[in-house]
């Protein structure tokens, strides 16, 4: 049987960890405060302790150091309701094994438990395996489990020196990624360098990246040191990764399987330390079968990976990222109304936190210092600056979905008053396209003849763009 303290001034959180603990076959102490878990540990040194950081007396950040040396660095599972990357970065310093944000759901806590009763068994010498949460690191907001699954992931690979690849759509933040990354590693102390990739000339990328000698190529009057040379010792993000050439993508392989630079025009290397953190929001996997981006680079690259998810799969963060912007932007135009947070709560927001972020500008410019009303922001139609026509698509199912939901009464059969909204037009231009051929029509939709010509019926559309009988139509369709 194994031994779990439980430090926590929360009655409630105590008594449900207690009864849940006990149930899976455990024995369970309980502690109040830092200074009651000191008092306890001698008495019986427990297997794992879920220490609480908010407490009466010691916070339990600062009492974690001690609680590893008093029962020979125990798993210790911290968790709070409150927290952001720096504290995320503090409890991994500090040792914890693993990190829960409140309200966390008790299976949850069971299984951290579970794995941290097996790293205990298994005696590993890594003193921390994980920890974050959820808050704010200059423009890094968020409280919603995907971001605190992104500063855990921060916060564990920041002290090594391993590539990190970031990945997620334009506009989530990538490079506030990187520089938390860089903020708190070894190496925070020197260069940080983010490289554009696609904003550099794509003739001089590489002279760019790896410098050139005198001479090296016409208009090369003086050698110059690359890009990377100026970052040694510190961290380079390479950002849109995948529009390095692929010329460029051998001699950057060189660089980080070799820890050495040849400029353009020399055959001399440099010994080169940096540390390589690169950002794509194109799937690098499809480029390697394309054989426009080498699969070893990517697999050099990829050591590490942390994906920001898009801001409409994490509606949480839209409330504290919008306080957290117009804290900067104009603070008099705080609280934020009801009907606003519920508006742009219902954005879809395709350009992520950067289109947020412009809006706000945007509805403070027009609110001139008094609260913010949905009419302060862009229209639709602006809002809705997709990255593509599918993604348009997207957005405006959700949109359509949330004024049902929000409408008066319970919604009723969805996905047929979807389907019914959307066939019409798709049939319609489609028959215009095809020129009424409603044989070639059921082919690009999938459908059964049959199946187009019963919703072209359905839909009042037979007579829509119908051709003449003769050659070439396809009248046999309306044969039973």
């Amino acid at each position: 049987m194994s031994h779990i303290l439980i430090v926590d001034d929360e009655e409630a959180v105590c008594w449900a960890l207690q009864k849940a603990l006990t149930k899976a076959g455990h024995s369970a102490a309980v502690a109040s405060s830092a200074e009651d878990a000191f008092r306890i540990i001698p008495e019986r040194t427990p297997d794992v302790i879920i220490l609480d950081v908010r407490l009466p007396g010691a916070d339990g950040l600062s009492a974690l150091a001690q609680m590893r040396d008093m029962t020979n660095d125990a798993p210790i599972i911290v968790i709070t309701a409150f927290g952001n990357l720096s504290t995320a970065v503090r409890a991994v310093e500090g040792g914890a094994f693993d990190y829960l944000a409140k309200p966390f759901n008790l299976d949850q806590a069971l299984d951290t438990v579970a794995r941290a009763l097996k790293r205990r068994t298994l005696s590993t010498a890594q003193p921390d395996e994980l920890p974050p949460e959820a808050g704010t690191s200059d423009d890094m907001v968020g409280t919603s489990p995907a971001m605190q699954t992104v500063f855990k992931r921060i916060a564990l690979v920041a002290p090594r020196d391993a590539c990190v690849l970031i990945t997620g759509e334009s506009g989530t933040g990538k490079e506030l990624v990187a520089r938390a990354v860089h903020r708190y590693s070894t190496r925070r102390d020197r260069p940080f360098l983010p490289v554009h990739v696609a904003a550099l000339n794509p003739n001089l990328v590489e002279s760019e990246l790896f410098g050139h000698v005198k001479g090296a190529f016409t208009g090369a009057a003086q050698a110059k040191p690359g890009l990377l040379a100026l970052a040694d010792g510190g961290t380079v993000f390479l950002d849109e990764l995948a529009d390095i050439p692929m010329a460029v993508q051998v001699k950057l392989l060189r660089v980080l399987e070799h820890a050495e630079v040849t400029p353009v025009g020399s055959n001399q290397p440099s010994p080169l330390n940096i540390r390589i953190l690169a950002a794509t929001h194109q799937d690098l996997e499809r480029k390697i079968a394309e054989g426009t981006f080498r699969h070893d680079l990517f697999f050099r690259l990829n050591v590490f990976q942390i994906h920001l998810p898009p801001l409409r799969e994490r509606r949480d963060d839209i409330v504290p990222l919008v306080e957290h912007f117009l804290r900067r932007f104009d603070p008099k135009v705080l609280p934020l109304l009801p009907a606003t947070a519920q508006y742009l709560t219902q954005q879809p927001w395709l350009g992520n936190v950067r289109e947020l972020r412009n809006a706000l500008e945007h509805a403070v410019i027009l609110a001139r210092g008094g609260p913010l009303l949905p009419e302060h922001f862009p229209a639709a139609s602006s809002i809705l600056t997709a990255n593509s026509t599918k993604e348009q698509l997207a957005a405006a199912v959700l949109k359509w979905l949330y004024e049902r939901i929000d409408a008066p009464g319970t919604p009723e059969n969805l996905y047929e008053e979807l389907l019914r909204a959307i066939e019409p037009p798709l049939l319609e231009e489609l028959m215009r396209r095809l020129q009424g051929n409603r044989l070639v029509a059921a082919q690009w939709l999938g459908l059964n003849r049959a199946t187009v010509r019963k919703k072209l019926t359905e839909y009042g559309l037979t007579d829509i763009h119908r051709p003449q009988k003769g050659i070439g139509t396809d009248d046999e369709d309306d044969e039973p």
